[in-house]
Order: C-alpha cells, then sequence, then structure tokens
C-alpha cells in the first residue's frame, strides 16, 4: 500500500485498481504504463493536480512525470489548468469522453494504421514488379490494400461526423445493417432466384 503524504491522493482501491488496469492496456496498446497511469489519475480525479501530487499519489518519479504529461499535453488527452493561488502547473483531463476516445483512436491510427498501409503499398509495388511473386499474393496483397484504403475512407468519414449522430448509429449496432438492407441488395434478374 503507498504510504500517504502531504503531496499524495487518497484513493479508493476501486480507483486504485482502475488506474493500475487502465496502465497495463496502455502497455498493450504500446504506450508506457506511466504514461496511461497518468492519464487515468487525472481522468478519475475531481481536480486540476501538479506534478508533484501526480508523482507521489502514483509513486512515479518526478522526471517521469514530466516526460508522460508533455506526451499526453502533445495528444491533447490533457490540458494545462491555472489554480489560483499557485504557480505551479497543474493538469487535467479531455473530460469529454468522446472527444478523448476520438483522440486515441487516431493517435493509434497515426501510429499504426497509417505506417502499415504505407509500408503495405511499397510492397504491393514491388510486387507487381516482382517476377517471382505469384498471382495468388499480389491479389491478396491488393484486396488488403483495399480493405484498408475502405477503412481508412470510413474512418475519414466518421470522423467529421456529429457526435451526436454517431450514439444513435452505435446504438443501432448491427440492426443497422438491416436498415440497410434494401440498398445493398443485388437486385434479383427473374429466374435467377437462391434459395437458402
Amino acid at each position: 500500500m503507498t504510504e500517504i503524504t502531504e503531496n499524495s491522493i487518497k484513493l479508493s482501491p476501486a480507483i486504485r485498481r482502475f488506474i493500475l488496469h487502465w496502465g497495463d492496456m496502455g502497455g498493450q496498446w504500446g504506450v508506457n504504463r506511466s504514461v496511461a497511469q497518468i492519464h487515468a489519475l487525472l481522468l478519475v480525479s475531481d481536480r486540476p493536480l501538479n506534478a508533484e501530487e501526480i508523482a507521489e499519489t502514483l509513486s512515479i518519479a518526478r522526471s517521469n512525470v514530466s516526460n508522460s504529461v508533455k506526451e499526453l499535453l502533445t495528444w491533447s488527452l490533457i490540458k494545462r489548468a491555472p489554480v489560483a493561488g499557485d504557480r505551479r502547473d497543474h493538469f487535467e483531463a479531455e473530460s469529454d469522453m468522446w472527444e478523448m476516445v476520438s483522440r486515441i483512436v487516431a493517435m493509434r491510427k497515426a501510429r499504426e494504421l497509417d505506417p502499415a498501409a504505407q509500408a503495405l503499398d511499397a510492397c504491393l509495388t514491388d510486387a507487381k514488379e516482382d517476377p517471382n511473386a505469384t498471382g495468388a499474393a499480389v491479389q491478396r496483397l491488393s484486396d488488403l490494400q483495399e480493405l484498408i484504403a475502405l477503412l481508412n475512407g470510413w474512418y475519414e468519414q466518421m470522423n467529421k461526423v456529429p457526435k451526436s449522430r454517431i450514439a444513435p448509429l452505435l446504438k443501432l449496432g448491427a440492426r443497422a445493417v438491416d436498415l440497410l438492407a434494401p440498398f445493398t441488395r443485388k437486385k434479383e434478374k427473374p429466374g435467377n432466384k437462391t434459395t437458402h
């Protein structure tokens, strides 16, 4: 159990568990565990925290907190929050969950999907010119490129949709497929009906 000092925040076991879990998830996403834990702490905090409070509460070195805070500021997941009568920097997390998730998705896309798409484009170009590349291999790379382009296009379109319209769409879930069915069915030619 972490010793409570002047600068540390008392956390309930459930909140501490959330912070640790968020840190583990960050590690799986390729984000430094300390960065994710600091984000989680600021996310659940009812007031802006300074670096000393963050370091003491999470038992993290002050230098680690500084580097992690810079990274979170770069991603716009946290911001500086002035506190009257205190000249130290204080930080708070983005409180709009839609904005937060949107920024995390954008960051992951930029870090993972975009470089993968660029590498795939280069590989496909080379494969098309390589006489030793089989037709099947080139076709599968082309199919993968097409799928990634489709996902990228979908992401760009959805990014422009106001969140007030996205929430109902997400709540529809699989029912959205049923609503779109009349628009996506291929017109059947007379006498060519398929049976299931």
